[in-house]
């Protein structure tokens, strides 16, 4: 079987919507390449990022990497002193664009900074509301339900892995790991299996023990050990400032014979019922601040029902 690459364009802001989107559908036809985009569909707070200046590797991280160079000075001031506009929600016609281009597209969230800052807050009711406005957008834009969706910041919580649950999609990829599999958390087993993404971003690594813009692709290519991979990027990021590197790495896994395509083709050679249950952990990642969601240990109980609410 050929070497595979799961591509997940997450797009997270109203340029990356606007501007790297359409970048980035020009730099894939010229491939002859289909990825997984997953969307943002509501407004647009990344401004109030600032706001995680007190966590612990915050400043340094949006130092070396060089934060508005990577995602420009509008999307720093977005939902402060620039208004949170929408936005997927706000432009169907570019969404129904990325999938007649044959694209899979995904459901990443209605608000990107609530989720992510403060999810593990929220009750069930509120993640079930902004899931809902997410889903309802896409079904207004693509006339037909998604398949698959793609927590922000790789955030998850055992209320948020039960609405997805409802919703009846083939697969999520809303955490860190190494394989398929099947998620435990809080002492319950979901239905949804999880695909993960197996490598680091260019955000983890920029800057990182003398990685450089030069040699991220050569990081990145070392660590694809595995017959299928799966790497995130962002549309506000490899969509615009950095789409030379994605051009690059694209150009190198084609000499490669590594194969890119979108999350679904991967989730078709997914057997449900031989995928094994592992927890799911949220701790410290390398090269994040905060914490996100990872494939922790393999489950000691294999049961594969969700319990009820």
């Amino acid at each position: 079987m050929v070497d595979r690459l799961g591509l997940k364009v997450d797009v997270d802001t109203l340029e990356g919507m606007r501007e790297g989107v359409p970048a980035l559908l020009r730099l894939f036809e010229r491939h002859d390449i289909r990825a997984t985009f997953f969307l943002s569909f509501g407004p647009d707070q990344s401004g109030r990022a600032v706001f995680r200046l007190m966590r612990p590797g915050f400043l340094k991280k949006m130092m070396r990497t060089r934060a508005v160079e990577m995602y420009g000075w509008r999307a720093m001031l977005r939902g402060t002193l620039l208004p949170a506009t929408w936005i997927a929600a706000n432009s169907p016609s570019l969404v129904r664009e990325i999938e007649a281009a044959g694209h899979e597209v995904g459901v990443h969230c209605w608000n990107h900074v609530l989720w992510q800052d403060h999810l593990p807050r929220l009750s069930r009711e509120r993640v079930e509301e902004e899931l809902r406005r997410a889903v309802d957008a896409y079904v207004d834009a693509l006339g037909h339900p998604p398949h698959s969706c793609a927590a922000p910041a790789w955030m998850v919580t055992a209320s948020s892995l039960e609405v997805q649950d409802s919703f009846a999609l083939d697969y999520c990829s809303d955490v860190r790991g190494e394989a398929a599999f099947m998620p435990r958390m809080n002492g319950r087993t979901f239905r949804t299996p999880q695909i993960p993404t197996t490598l680091p971003t260019l955000d983890e690594v920029l800057g990182v023990e003398g990685v450089g813009r030069e040699g991220f692709n050569d990081h990145l290519l070392t660590r694809m050990i595995r017959p299928s991979e799966v790497h995130t990027v962002h549309a506000e990021a490899e969509g615009r400032a950095y789409r030379d590197l994605l051009d690059e790495l694209l150009t190198r896994l084609a000499e490669r014979d590594r194969k890119v395509v979108p999350l679904s083709d991967l989730a078709l050679s997914i057997r449900l019922e031989e995928l094994p249950v592992h927890e799911v952990v949220v701790e410290a990642f390398p090269g994040r601040a905060g914490r996100l969601a990872q494939q922790g240990e393999l489950s000691r109980d294999s049961a594969r029902e969700s319990q009820p609410a």
